[in-house]
């Protein structure tokens, strides 16, 4: 549902009477009310979006998605894509296949993610995690992670891998997150409402994709 205080009230283009071939007074008349009412209208809305509040009637594309599950590698020599179930929010921006984050439209884009990393091992490991665009590795977009050993049994260490990045798309293209861990007792790992202060889930994965400018020409 929009909200309505978050509108501006752009006027219909107005429409005007005509006189025939002969002059009318009343029409003149008439049609410079019309008129009058609409530039009114119109400079109100311009000054309600050039005044100091006038961003909160801006309406860009985004996305903001989550995972709601475990997600593991089978092995540490494939590349595993970072898969999303729950979309909270989608404006010009979706997802396909589970881990397509897709845009609508042509421009600059930031992507920001947060990946709650568990690693289940007794020793130090790492996990890379970088961006597929299309299905095609984006070059230098690799970040590695460390994560301590577990705490003890059945008591993993967790730590958060976060980035953002600026990418450069147009209209359909699609962007994924991979992951590559050292050892497949490194997850990413959801944990359900806690208690004792009752406190919100754990996401396994965060996303959110802001469009930040066109594409600037050259």
């Amino acid at each position: 549902m929009a909200n309505v205080k978050q509108q501006l009230d752009i006027p219909a283009i107005p429409s005007l009477g005509t006189s025939g071939i002969v002059y009318s007074q009343s029409v003149q008349n008439q049609n410079n009310g019309i008129l009058r009412l609409f530039f009114t209208k119109l400079v109100n809305s311009l000054q309600s979006f050039s005044g100091p509040m006038g961003g909160k009637y801006l309406n860009n594309p985004h996305g903001a998605f989550q995972d709601s599950t475990d997600q593991v590698a089978a092995n540490t020599t494939t590349a595993y894509a970072v898969t999303f179930n729950t979309t909270d929010f989608s404006n010009g921006v979706t997802i396909a296949s589970g881990s397509r984050i897709t845009v609508a439209n042509d421009g600059i884009w930031n992507l920001q993610f947060s990946i709650q990393l568990s690693n289940a091992t007794i020793t130090s490991q790492n996990a890379d995690v970088w961006f597929k665009v299309n299905g095609t590795n984006l070059a230098n977009s690799n970040r590695r992670f460390g994560v301590s050993p577990r705490i003890g049994i059945g008591d993993p260490f967790n730590t958060v891998a976060a980035m953002n990045y600026f990418l450069s798309l147009n209209a359909t293209d699609y962007v994924e997150i991979m992951w590559r861990p050292t050892d497949v007792g490194v997850t990413i790992e959801q944990y359900a409402v806690g208690t004792t202060p009752t406190r919100p889930a754990v996401p396994s994965a965060i996303a959110t994709m802001s469009f930040v400018s066109n594409l600037p020409t050259i």
